[in-house]
């Protein structure tokens, strides 16, 4: 059984307890396999930063302040390093591709803030792969619960992963590091007071994407190691009348914090990315292309295109209007349904290759997107996608999709995550077939791992 909240502390009193306290034979079976998902596909988005400007930036700062060698794996320079230095240079590096993991109902990254840290410092404390799961189920489970407790007036301002994860950086650490309940709290202080990030980068292609997770995970991991040593730090950083949602949200709701918590597991409910571009445009992406299919339709044949989205979609990507950058591109509606209708696919390559051709352009200034009150209501809990399309022969056609690709409901199978996990390692250059083969079989044996080992030796 999961550990019980202790009913008179405070509502994130009782998620450090829980953070603190939480059990690997405690975690349902499907949970933990769901978790190994999210390792791999973690590990494939990581190693497809490598050579991307920003990553590469943040490496060289970050490398410069730690040692030469050390236990923690920098998994696209394939070195060690201390665990802080590793943390912040591979969370850095799987938030650059677009292609990590999401949770609809916080809108939150995960992996890219638990994952990297956790791994960091398993390796440091030779942990088991045990351990390293649960610990990453402890991360999951808390950012989750705060991205959802901030709510949707914080994310049209702040972007969540930089936020909350840094108090999901800190529960995953804290959980290896064995902290009491008590001082589980105190990293929670201690991260949340450090939460940052905002959404004004993207307005101009700045690079601050990447800055986020890396001080997220660098942060959470700091205040961990620091209540391990007796650092205190506020007992309600989430919920006081100077916490986090005091300064940072207009609808924070407490009870979100604990609400089914130790039943309801929201690592399970964590998405995969299947396009290469931000979660937001998903669900139009995927109605696009099944306008296409089932019309058999080709770019050509369309006038304009009219994306039925959410209040998020429109606080996100309507600030991207003319992207110049690959990575900005990824923030616009119109250039990612440009990809699907022209290329098939918005994949890492797409990108790379025709993000301002003229055709692309052309295709990109005939899309709009509107408020759909059905798309808002539903949001953030269901993602729906809606387009409506006007063709050159006078045609409107209208195609949605319910829940997609890549949701708990249609989800990617293994077989699935391994190709995708492939094709990252690939564009960066980071890893070859034959060891993303051998990464992928030790991921799913990794629960029997006494000790958790570099990944590329």
């Amino acid at each position: 059984m999961p550990p019980a909240a202790d009913t008179a502390a405070s509502p994130g009193e009782q998620l450090a307890h829980f953070a603190a306290g939480l059990r690997y034979d405690a975690v349902p079976a499907p949970v933990l396999r769901r978790t190994e998902d999210l390792l791999l596909d973690w590990i494939g988005s990581a190693l497809a930063g490598k050579g991307a400007r920003p990553v590469e930036s943040i490496a060289r700062f970050w490398l410069a302040q730690g040692p030469a060698d050390g236990p923690s794996e920098v998994l696209i320079h394939r070195r060690g390093t201390s665990p802080l230095v590793a943390a912040a240079i591979n969370a850095a590096a799987s938030h650059v591709a677009e292609q990590d993991d999401v949770h609809n109902g916080s809108v939150f990254h995960p992996a890219a803030v638990v994952f990297p840290p956790a791994l960091a410092v398993a390796q440091a404390l030779g942990a088991s792969g045990r351990a390293l799961l649960t610990a990453a189920v402890a991360g999951y489970e808390v950012g989750i619960r705060v991205g959802e407790f901030l709510g949707r007036s914080h994310y049209k301002v702040f972007h969540t992963t930089g936020t909350a994860g840094t108090l999901a950086a800190a529960a995953a650490v804290g959980h290896l590091l064995q902290l009491s309940p008590q001082q589980m709290v105190h990293a929670f202080g201690s991260a949340g007071t450090q939460s940052a990030g905002l959404w004004e980068f993207l307005r101009e292609a700045a690079d601050s994407k990447q800055l986020h997770t890396a001080h997220a995970a660098a942060a959470g991991l700091s205040a961990a190691t620091l209540a391990a040593d007796g650092f205190t730090g506020a007992s309600r950083i989430l919920d006081g009348a100077r916490g986090m949602a005091a300064g940072m949200s207009s609808d924070a709701d407490a009870a979100r914090l604990v609400a089914g918590l130790g039943t309801r597991w929201a690592t399970a409910e964590t998405s995969f990315k299947f396009h290469a571009s931000c979660r937001h445009t998903h669900p139009a992406a995927d109605a696009l292309q099944r306008a296409l299919r089932e019309h058999r339709l080709a770019a050509h044949d369309i006038e304009h295109v009219l994306a039925q989205v959410h209040q998020g979609a429109i606080d996100v990507l309507g600030a991207v209007t003319d992207p110049q950058t690959v990575h900005q591109s990824k923030f616009s509606m119109g250039t990612v349904l440009a990809m699907i209708a022209l290329h098939g696919r918005a994949g890492l390559a797409e990108f790379d290759a025709h993000f301002r051709d003229p055709a692309v352009v052309a295709f990109r200034n005939r899309v709009t997107m509107q408020l759909d009150h059905e798309v808002d209501r539903a949001y953030p809990a269901r993602w729906i996608g809606k387009v409506e399309l006007a063709l050159r022969d006078g045609r409107c056609v209208h195609a949605r999709v319910d829940e997609p690709k890549g949701d708990p409901g249609n989800t990617l199978d293994r077989s699935e995550l391994e190709d995708k996990a492939l094709r990252l390692a690939a564009y960066g250059g980071a890893a070859n077939a034959t060891e993303m083969r051998a990464i992928a079989q030790a991921v799913w044996r990794i629960a029997e791992a006494p000790r958790v080992d570099r990944l590329l030796g």
